[in-house]
């Protein structure tokens, strides 16, 4: 999700997105181009690149009209400007021209920092749009998109669609929109599975959950789809360990409520009641075991075997064994 500045006007004379995350950048130039064309349907705008703008340009886009007409430059990969051109905005932003917003993209970072700097100082409208990097970042942006079309997803429903879609935030918006047009009522984890059953089936996440649910056979299977569409070893040997680590700490921790035990554990309530299911038949010495699997087969793939896949269908094997070490059926 895209955070902005307390000025948070889109037809504000300076606009500057930064960061790197390609949809967000796109979404802060349609948002301003959408309220210029709200307020004149006839703006012009301008979408330029680093080796389009070259010195004098900018002046030129800027200089007054004889029809007063409203216009949006946008500038994308600003830190890229040469130097000439650099001075060129720099002297713009002293004495930004009526009627038009400027957009600058910057991906942040040390190159280019001075026109960064020079912008925020201007008093920029700044919008920030960083890479997201973690599951929970991408869980949170999930959730916002079901919020912004006044639509509502269960929190199983919202993890399922990470789990198979994956990090690119264009697909897991474009897969939001689909399941708001198509969909009445409340999305749950049934509708995203019959949706998108071929890749969550492919989810790391997935093998990790039939393993530690002692679904042997499942999470074999969920292995072996995930290694033939792509899935990196590393991501199930990642995902295999959270879920015997999430088994671990509820298994240790105090009775108690679900949000109560969320805030000791730092999971999210809706995990809390997944893991309690799961747990079933878990001993100590099963956790133990199934941590020690994890560990070689982390090793495993990365570097310290032969063959990844074989350590990763030993691993899955040996943690649904411990997961019936108190005998589940």
């Amino acid at each position: 999700m895209a955070r902005k500045t307390a000025n948070d006007d889109p037809l504000a004379p300076l606009t500057l997105a930064v960061g790197q995350e390609e949809l967000l950048l796109d979404r802060a130039v349609q948002e301003v181009v959408a309220a210029a064309k709200a307020s004149d349907a006839d703006t012009d705008v301008r979408d330029l690149t680093p080796d389009q703008l070259q010195p004098g340009t900018l002046a030129e886009l800027t200089s007054p009209s004889l029809f007063a007409e409203r216009k949006v430059v946008v500038v994308r990969n600003a830190q890229d400007l040469s130097a000439d051109t650099i001075k060129d905005v720099k002297a713009y932003l002293g004495a930004p021209a009526e009627e038009i917003t400027l957009v600058l993209l910057h991906a942040g970072g040390a190159k280019g920092k001075g026109l960064l700097d020079a912008a925020l100082k201007a008093g920029a409208r700044e919008v920030a749009c960083p890479k997201m990097t973690k599951p929970a970042d991408r869980l949170a942006f999930v959730r916002q998109e079901f919020r912004a079309v006044g639509r509502s997803a269960t929190p199983e429903a919202c993890q399922t669609l990470v789990d198979a879609i994956g990090s690119d935030l264009r697909e897991l918006a474009s897969a939001v929109s689909q399941l708001v047009a198509d969909v009445e009522g409340t999305i749950d984890e049934a509708i995203v599975g019959r949706y998108y059953t071929g890749r969550a089936e492919a989810s790391s996440f997935t093998v990790a959950d039939r393993a530690v649910e002692g679904r042997a056979a499942e999470a074999l299977e969920a292995l072996r789809w995930s290694l033939s569409t792509g899935v990196a070893p590393v991501l199930i040997t990642s995902a295999l360990a959270q879920g015997v680590r999430a088994i671990g700490k509820l298994s240790s921790a105090r009775g108690g409520r679900p949000a109560d035990l969320a805030r000791e554990l730092g999971m999210p309530p809706w995990k809390i009641d997944r893991v309690r299911q799961q747990m079933r038949g878990w001993t100590p010495d099963g956790v133990a075991v199934a941590l020690r699997a994890v560990a070689e087969a982390d090793a495993g793939v990365k570097g310290g075997g032969d063959d990844p896949g074989y350590a990763l269908e030993k691993a899955v094997v040996t943690i649904a064994r411990a997961a019936r070490s108190r005998g589940r059926a």
